[in-house]
C-alpha cells in the first residue's frame, strides 16, 4: 500500500516512487477502490506500459471514469493500444460526444474494426469477438501458410487457431498452429483444415461462451448470416463473458441489481439503488402471504397452535422452490436443459418434491403427532407433502419460462419464488387444517 510521502519529496514524485514496486494486481485494486481524483494521479506516475497493463484489467466503467479525470494526450495512446472489443465496451460507457472525439483521434483501420464491432448489439457475442484475425487460403503450401503466420502474428489476436477462408472470406474451416507446424511442408492448407465449430455474430454473448468452453476451445471463429468469417472469439473475453453473468445471475438470485463496478467504489446512492427496487417489489409480493393470513385469521384463533408452524412450513416451501430453481437455472446456461423440455423438468420435479415431501411429511407427522396429537400430525405430515410437491414444480418451471418469455432466469429465481411459496404454501396449510380439523 501506498505510505504518506516524506517532507522533503513532493506528493507526485512520492507515488511515483510507491507505485513502481507495487505489482500490477495492486495497483488495479488501488485504481478500483480509490476516487476519481486520486486513481487518476496514481495513474498519470505509472510508465505506458505498466498503464496500458492496468487500464486493459479495469472494468470499462472505470476506463471512462479514468479517462475523464485524465484529460491528457496519454489518454489518446491507451485508446489506440486497446483491442477492438475493449474499445467498443469503453466507448459504450462514455458520453456520445466524448466517444466520438475519441474515435475520430483513431487510425482508419482501427476505427473501421471499431465500428464493426460497435454495430451489433450489447448483448450479441460479435461486441466480444477480435477483427483482428490471422486468415489462412485453402491453397496454400503449408510451407507459404507458416511464412504468412510469422509476418503477421503481430497483427492478429491470436494464432493458435487460424480460420482457412475462400476469396470471400466464407469461413471453410480452421487449423491449430500446432498441426500446421507439424505437417509436411508441400501439404495444402485445405487438407490439413477441420470443421470449425463457430457462432454468428448476432448469438447470445452466454450461449457462444457456453459453447466455446463446452467443446474445450482456445479461439472459435464468429461469423455473418452468410458464414463469412467477420472476427475471432479467444478464450480470456469467453471467460470475462461468463464472469460477467455469474456475477449478474448471483446478484439476481440474492434480490439485487449487479453493481457496474467495484463494491468500494459504487457512491452509495447507487449501491441503493441496485436494492430498493427488488426490495419493494417483495415487499408488495408480501402483501399475499398477509391477505392468506388475514382470510384465515378466523381458522388460527379456533386453534392457536396451527400459528406456530407457519415459519417452518413457508421455509421449507421456500427452500424447496430455491433448491429446484437453481438446478434448472445451471442446467439451462449449460445447455443440459431446453425450454422444450419443459414437460419432463415439471415431471421430474414433480417426482423429487413428492419424495422429499414424504420424508419430511413422514417426519413432520410423528414429531408434531407425538407432542400436538393425531390430528395437529395428519396436516402436518400432508402439508408438508403437498408443499414440497407444489414448491418443487414452481421452482422447476419458473426458469424456464422466464427463458421463453426471453427474461433472465435468475429474475425468477430464489426471492420471487420464496414470496409465490410462502403465500400458496399458506393455502395449502390452511386448506388441509379446515378439512382434517373440521374448522
Amino acid at each position: 500500500m501506498l505510505r504518506e510521502a516524506p517532507r522533503s519529496e513532493s506528493q507526485l514524485e512520492h507515488l511515483a516512487r510507491e507505485a513502481q514496486a507495487l505489482p500490477t494486481s495492486e495497483l488495479v485494486y488501488l485504481v478500483e477502490t480509490r476516487p476519481a481524483t486520486e486513481a487518476a494521479m496514481l495513474f498519470r506516475v505509472l510508465g505506458k506500459g505498466t498503464a496500458l497493463a492496468v487500464f486493459e484489467t479495469l472494468p470499462a466503467p472505470h476506463q471512462a471514469e479514468l479517462i475523464s479525470a485524465l484529460r491528457t494526450p496519454q489518454v489518446a495512446e491507451l485508446i489506440g493500444d486497446l483491442d477492438p472489443d475493449d474499445r467498443a465496451s469503453l466507448f459504450d460507457e462514455l458520453p456520445a460526444a466524448v466517444a466520438e472525439r475519441l474515435m475520430h483521434g483513431l487510425d482508419a483501420d482501427e476505427r473501421a474494426m471499431t465500428t464493426a464491432v460497435l454495430g451489433y448489439p450489447r448483448h450479441a457475442i460479435g461486441r466480444y469477438m477480435s477483427p483482428e484475425v490471422l486468415t489462412l487460403s485453402p491453397s496454400m503450401s503449408v510451407r507459404d501458410a507458416r511464412e504468412h503466420v510469422r509476418e503477421h502474428a503481430e497483427d492478429a489476436e491470436t494464432i493458435y487457431l487460424l480460420p482457412v477462408v475462400d476469396g470471400s472470406r466464407v469461413l471453410l474451416g480452421v487449423v491449430g498452429l500446432r498441426r500446421l507446424l507439424l505437417a509436411e511442408e508441400d501439404a495444402l492448407v485445405g487438407d490439413l483444415a477441420h470443421e470449425a465449430v463457430r457462432s454468428q455474430a448476432t448469438d447470445d454473448r452466454e450461449d457462444a461462451a457456453r459453447r466455446f468452453f463446452a467443446a474445450k476451445l482456445l479461439a472459435m471463429p464468429i461469423v455473418d448470416g452468410e458464414e463469412r468469417l467477420v472476427g475471432i472469439l479467444t478464450v480470456d473475453d469467453a471467460i470475462e463473458i461468463l464472469e460477467r453473468e455469474n456475477h449478474e445471475d448471483s446478484a439476481r438470485t440474492s434480490g439485487s441489481e449487479p453493481l457496474p463496478r467495484s463494491y468500494l467504489s459504487t457512491p452509495i446512492l447507487r449501491v441503493v439503488r441496485s436494492r430498493i427496487v427488488w426490495l419493494l417489489v417483495l415487499a408488495i409480493s408480501a402483501i399475499l402471504t398477509v391477505q392468506v393470513l388475514e382470510i384465515f385469521e378466523d381458522r388460527l384463533e379456533q386453534v392457536v397452535i396451527l400459528a406456530l408452524f407457519i415459519p417452518l412450513l413457508t421455509g421449507t416451501g421456500g427452500n424447496t422452490g430455491n433448491q429446484a430453481a437453481t438446478t434448472v437455472t445451471r442446467a439451462l446456461a449449460v445447455g443440459e436443459v431446453r425450454v422444450r423440455d419443459l414437460p419432463r423438468v415439471v415431471w421430474r420435479e414433480l417426482r423429487v418434491g413428492a419424495v422429499l415431501g414424504t420424508v419430511l411429511g413422514a417426519l413432520g407427522f410423528m414429531v408434531s403427532g407425538l407432542v400436538y396429537g393425531l390430528a395437529i400430525g395428519t396436516v402436518m405430515g400432508l402439508t408438508l407433502l403437498s408443499i414440497c410437491t407444489m414448491a418443487a414444480i414452481v421452482g422447476g418451471l419458473m426458469p424456464l419460462v422466464a427463458k421463453k418469455v426471453g427474461a433472465d432466469p435468475a429474475v425468477f429465481s430464489n426471492p420471487f419464488i420464496s414470496t409465490f411459496c410462502d403465500a400458496t404454501g399458506l393455502i395449502i396449510y390452511f386448506t388441509i387444517a379446515t378439512v382434517v380439523l373440521g374448522l
